[in-house]
């Protein structure tokens, strides 16, 4: 049975292909697939790229590129077209992203279980059918399958019949004779096809294929472009120090990853140092939302809408080739001449005089090999043209040549640059030593993107150090190792603070004090030549920079200044930045001392030392009526407790005794010194709150200075 199936499934499949294709977006009878190379490339900082293929076609032709699943909403969302020879683009054709099940469940035939062939041939009661059995063929429609009893070797087994309609007879066919079966409806063996083809795609779901078709006369040209997700270019940066002054040298490598599934030959490739907006929008997966029924109404005619058209940008192309230049400087060797006869040579010893010369040449050869080093200038050449595209900056190189699924260096930079040797220093990067370093100024044209930068000084290996952005003209420090032939000491510094002035507002004495911070810097250069040392202090925010008045350059967090440090000598260096800062005092909460100290000080203004003492008087009167109350309300409880005594040993004490009546005569002479006290504290309440009321009036409208 399955053998039968295969079978069956297959002549179906062989006889659909034979039929007139029905689907709408099938490309015509003579369209030709044609293969359109890929011939520019522009890579993106920001993580994307533009491809854009171009070729000739002929006619009516297709063609047929593939991209990743997770690639397939960015060409939905950025495919351009062009046909240059009058011709249109028709239909663009790509496997839908619905779920292989939901996808074979539209076909009229649905394969989507893996159905044996009755359940098939079951889907398909009522089709016209031309079957082969083993003795005779015939011609009718499918009325239906069943199980029937068939007797085999003393028992019993069900086998599946097929009854056909074939005129007005019913003819029942045994399926295990049936040897072939052909639709003779087109448009089921078309949907069977169809069915068959969705599930080979479902098959490689990492590669999806895009199918444009194109329909014009004649041969002409046609142009594809897209924005896919690719890896950002990056770069790395030798420096190339001379002994020499003006004779530095910036080399410049683009690291670029062909990662798609297109190879690219002599292709035109741009690498842009810019980051335009890109997102992913999800227009590959169906959506489907809920839609609620509603009964039918009448509505008026909705007005057509119009809208303003946008404003457009066109960017132009710099089209600029440049060939690799190729400079060789080799070593010359000298020919040792045939071999024949050497022997006869070696025995005279009439060579001997040659060998010995060659050998001295190859001895000053190598000689010279070794005493002048490499020269990472002397073979490279940029095959990169730069512009700027707007406000991007672009290199462009012609003739690429990269394989997919491969990475390459590529020469962009090789440009004499200005460079200035210095030594850095910063505290908080290293206490005693300077670090080696060099100012770059841009002077190569060129935008130079952020990247690792070897340095190498005469040739050797002196470090590693990294650049940001650098547009041309612009300057940045770079350091890549530890300058051990200087030392600074940046240990010794102060902090002082002096009043300025002073001045009364509503009661409110507000001081200016003048802070001053002093930085000092002791650099000691132990090298043979003179040193430039730039050093980095940190920047205090709303502070004042004193000495010097300027600084070299300042950025958000620091201060750079430039020394120059002579050979085997010690150079110094102040740095004075100072503030003033605003203090308040309210005076009504104030202490006479704080007031006679601020009365006495020689920067606050006489007619303010003047108010401040009168308002230390009203001050001072009050602290003397507050003295005068807590005095007595002491007093009063030194007689409390003496008269609790008092009243205790009377308790003790007979009535007639002469010292019960002389502790009682005491507590009447207590009780009136207590009325007396008492009275002194109220009077002294009142005297308290009107010297206060008197202080706060002439403090609440007091203005001086």
């Amino acid at each position: 049975m399955r053998k039968l199936l295969r079978t069956a499934i297959l002549s179906l499949a062989i006889s659909a292909v034979s039929l007139p294709s029905l689907a709408a977006d099938a490309p015509k009878p003579d369209a030709k697939q044609t293969d359109v190379p890929v011939k520019t490339v522009v890579l993106f900082s920001s993580g994307v790229g533009y491809f854009e293929h171009a070729g000739r076609i002929k006619g009516n032709s297709s063609t047929e590129i593939r991209f990743k699943t997770n690639q397939i909403n960015d060409i939905l969302k950025s495919l351009v077209l062009q046909d240059m020879g009058g011709g249109k683009v028709t239909t663009i054709v790509y496997p839908s992203q619905d779920p292989i099940s939901k996808l074979l469940k539209s076909f009229q035939v649905d394969i989507t279980a893996n159905p044996s062939l009755p359940d098939l041939l079951t889907q398909l009661r009522g089709a016209k059918v031309k079957i082969t059995a083993t003795s005779e063929s015939m011609a009718g429609t499918i009325l239906g399958l069943e199980k029937k009893p068939k007797a085999v070797d003393k028992t019993t087994i069900e086998i599946w019949v097929l009854n056909l309609l074939a005129g007005g007879t019913i003819r029942t066919i045994n399926m295990d004779d049936v040897v072939k079966l052909e639709l003779e409806d087109p448009q089921l063996g078309e949907e069977l096809n169809k069915a068959l083809s969705a599930l080979a795609h479902a098959r490689d779901q990492d590669k999806k294929p895009v199918t444009i078709n194109f329909q014009g006369d004649g041969e002409r040209t046609v142009r594809l472009g897209y924005v896919v997700e690719t890896p950002i270019w990056k770069t790395s940066y030798r420096l190339l120090l001379s002994p020499e002054k003006n004779k530095h040298t910036l080399q410049g490598w683009a690291i670029v990853e062909n990662q798609t599934d297109n190879d690219w030959n002599d292709v035109q490739l741009s690498l842009v140092s810019g980051r335009p907006i890109s997102f992913i929008q999800e227009l590959y997966q169906p959506l489907y939302i809920p839609r609620p029924v509603v009964q039918p109404e009448l509505y008026a005619s909705l007005k057509p809408q119009t809208y303003d058209a946008g404003i457009a940008r066109q960017e132009g192309r710099v089209q600029l080739q440049q060939q690799l230049a190729k400079r060789v400087d080799q070593l010359a060797e000298m020919d040792d001449g045939a071999q024949a006869g050497g022997d006869v040579q070696r025995k005279s010893g009439a060579a001997a005089p040659a060998r010995a010369g060659r050998g001295l040449v190859r001895e000053a050869a190598e000689n010279e090999y070794r005493s002048k080093g490499m020269d990472p200038a002397a073979s490279v050449a940029s095959v990169a043209s730069a512009s700027s595209v707007g406000e991007l900056f672009q290199y462009t190189v012609g003739n690429v040549s990269l394989p997919r699924q491969r990475s390459a260096m590529i020469p962009i930079i090789t440009d004499p640059i200005e460079v200035e040797r210095v030594s850095i220093y910063n505290a908080a990067v290293l206490a005693r030593n300077p670090l080696n370093g060099a100012r770059v100024k841009n002077t190569t044209r060129k935008h130079l993107l952020q990247g690792p930068i070897t340095v190498l000084d005469s040739s050797t290996y002196a470090g590693d150090a990294r650049i940001d952005n650098l547009p041309p003209n612009q300057e940045r420090l770079l350091s890549y190792g530890i300058d051990l032939q200087m030392l600074v000491n940046s240990t010794k510094n102060k902090s002082e603070s002096s009043l300025l002035t002073g001045k009364i507002v509503k009661g409110v004495l507000q001081l200016q004090r003048k802070n001053v911070f002093t930085q000092e810097y002791e650099a000691d250069n132990k090298a043979e030549t003179d040193k430039t040392l730039i050093i980095e202090h940190p920047l205090r925010q709303g502070w004042k920079l004193v000495q010097p008045e300027k600084a070299m350059e300042t950025t958000e967090q620091l201060y750079r200044f430039k020394i120059i440090v002579p050979a085997g000598k010690t150079g110094g260096f102040t740095v004075k930045q100072e503030i003033v800062q605003g203090e308040t005092l309210q005076l009504l909460s104030s202490d006479v001392g704080t007031m006679e100290f601020y009365s006495k000080a020689g920067e606050i203004p006489q007619p303010v030392k003047e108010a401040m003492l009168s308002a230390a008087k009203m001050r001072q009167k009050l602290a003397e009526i507050q003295r005068g109350i807590d005095k007595s309300k002491a007093e009063i409880n030194t007689i409390t407790q003496d008269q609790t005594r008092i009243r205790e040993n009377i308790k003790t004490l007979p009535e007639k005794s002469t010292l019960r009546t002389r502790l009682t005569e005491k507590l009447d002479q207590q009780e009136t010194q207590l009325d007396i006290l008492l009275k002194n504290i109220d009077q002294g309440q009142k005297d308290l709150e009107k010297s206060r009321k008197e202080l706060e009036d002439y403090l609440g409208t007091l203005s001086v200075g």
